[in-house]
């Protein structure tokens, strides 16, 4: 597949009933679902504030984690998987998007007017955005996009990657390791480091692949199956799959992409 920017692994032609992401429980939800949802978690994402230009924290690597970051990137807006708890400085940052427990713990210090968005439990306190009802509320459609190759995608806090940059890791991960259509790609670097996100949520996706998380992340609620309350697991797998992204050598996958090794890194 070609893409300039990353909604465009994300339009309406790609919908259809391929696998394209597998929770750590071992559920799948294909790619009509992810396209779908992540046009929903934008819509609602710009109630929030979120815009061109700001950032967007996501803590968390499950399903609801990465609506997060694809609803942040049609609205051009950058993600930071894991922010740090001290915030008020940033004034670029506009929303928190983690779960509840962890809003209403008081550990982040956000700036004057940056939006709480929670998932998971329902958020007792007026002021923190329920993520997961608002996502199913929201219309399942999105605005034409027109985002230039050199808008922020992500960011560590040290270093940022536009569309472009991300894009071409990603292309520079599918040529050297040789992942094809429907290989699974499984994530055992937390999502912090943009450069797991590049290896094992942005390539498998230009390749038509699969994403699955691993055995850290948090499974989607039934909320989060968009109305569809069957108990689908993968048939013939065992949650594995043909590589694994990660730093450590000692994986049951045969094959083994390390973030900190790409050459788009140095």
């Amino acid at each position: 597949m070609t893409a300039a920017t990353v909604d465009e692994l994300l339009t309406r032609e790609l919908r259809d009933d391929r696998t394209a992401l597998v929770d750590a429980t071992g559920k799948p939800f294909d790619y009509h679902w992810l396209c779908t949802s992540s046009w929903k978690a934008g819509n609602f994402l710009r109630h929030a504030g979120v815009r061109k230009g700001v950032t967007v924290g996501v803590v968390g690597d499950g399903p609801l984690a990465l609506l997060a970051f694809f609803g942040t990137t049609l609205l051009e807006g950058r993600t930071r998987f894991e922010p740090p708890t001290e915030l008020a400085d940033d004034d670029r940052f506009r929303a928190l998007v983690a779960p509840v427990d962890d809003l209403e713990s008081g550990r982040y210090d956000l700036p004057a007017g940056a939006q709480r968005v929670g998932y998971g439990d329902k958020p007792e306190e007026p002021d923190v955005h329920n993520f997961e009802a608002g996502i199913w509320s929201e219309n399942p459609a999105f605005p034409p996009l027109s985002i230039e190759p050199d808008t922020d995608l992500l960011t560590d806090g040290d270093r940022t990657l536009t569309h472009d940059e991300a894009l071409a890791a990603a292309r520079d991960v599918i040529d050297e390791y040789g992942l094809e259509t429907e290989d699974r790609v499984v994530v055992h670097e937390p999502l912090s480091d943009p450069w797991a996100v590049v290896a094992g949520v942005l390539a498998p996706l230009l390749a038509e692949g699969v994403i699955v998380l691993g055995s850290g992340a948090e499974p989607a609620t039934g909320e989060a199956d968009d109305g569809d309350d069957r108990d689908d697991r993968l048939d013939g797998h065992d949650g594995r799959g043909a590589y694994a992204v990660s730093n450590a050598p000692d994986v049951p996958e045969p094959n083994r992409i390390a973030p900190d090794g790409l050459s788009s890194r140095r």
